[in-house]
């Protein structure tokens, strides 16, 4: 029975951590505020340390993709994502 309820811990939490991971940006910066307000509000931390915990919470995620696209998305620059001299034409393996 205790093993269980470990894997359904287990499956919880990675559940949990893969939601936050592909979560969009927005949304993902909206909860850490809340969470680090509302573990402000609780006593579990003071002011200063909850700002931080909220700007640690909402960083980007790993690849970057939903945070990185929100201004170019917002601007219509499509050249923000791109590396320099990039270009659009498809690689061709020479022999």
């Amino acid at each position: 029975m205790l093993e269980h309820v470990i894997v359904a811990l287990i499956v919880a939490v990675a559940a949990l951590s893969l939601a936050w991971r592909w979560m969009p940006a927005l949304w993902r910066r909206a909860l850490a505020a809340k969470l680090a307000a509302g573990s402000h509000r609780a006593g579990l931390v003071d002011a200063q340390q909850a700002q931080q915990m909220a700007a640690t919470m909402a960083k980007k995620s790993g690849c970057g993709a939903c945070d990185s696209c929100l201004p170019a998305c917002a601007s219509g620059d499509k050249t923000q994502g791109t590396k320099a001299g990039a270009t659009d034409a498809p690689l061709i393996r020479q022999r």
